[in-house]
């Protein structure tokens, strides 16, 4: 009699934890989107940008006044891609992705910290033109190629985490 309702136990904890992993991904997936989306669009806006003249590049630059609320969702993103990392340690090749994923966003962090938050702070946020304006923008603009690159491959990464993990629907080893 035991045995029955010790298996049925388990069975609801499997569900359970296969759920929490399930949740883990979408949220993981829609922030790193979320995230992804403003390095995507200058990615996209690049070999147009990279041509202004001084005062066009500062009047285009004001579009992104309040893009720093994209930090919430940056951080939402690290914060349940790495969590989900720790959840997946004993599902080898979604572990592998994910962990990839988690080093990809925060390469990208790590360029926006180091290459394009100081131009920020040289040029006031782009409201001030200094006489090196020229390297302080292709600084700028190639930090947020590259960081849209490696925000890209998080995402591919995740996605790939979760087409190969062990929490898909009937799969009982998570």
């Amino acid at each position: 009699m035991h045995s029955g309702i010790d298996e049925r136990l388990c069975r609801i904890a499997d569900n359970v934890r296969r759920m929490r992993t399930k949740t883990l991904f979408f949220i993981g997936l829609l922030s790193t989107a979320f995230a992804m989306a403003g390095g995507f669009a200058h990615l996209l806006e690049f070999p147009h940008k990279i041509q202004l003249t001084g005062q066009e590049y500062l009047t285009v630059q004001q579009i992104y006044r309040g893009w720093a609320w994209l930090g919430i969702v940056i951080y939402a993103s690290l914060i349940s891609n790495l969590w989900l990392t720790i959840r997946l340690r004993g599902d080898k090749n979604a572990f592998f992705w994910a962990l990839t994923a988690v080093l990809s966003i925060v390469g990208a962090q790590i360029l926006f910290w180091v290459f394009t938050f100081p131009v920020n702070q040289e040029t006031k946020n782009w409201t001030i033109l200094p006489p090196d304006w020229q390297q302080l923008r292709t600084r700028w603009e190639y930090s947020h190629v590259a960081g849209a690159i490696l925000d890209i491959t998080g995402l591919v990464a995740l996605i790939v985490a979760a087409l190969t993990s062990k929490a898909a629907p009937g799969d009982t080893t998570l």
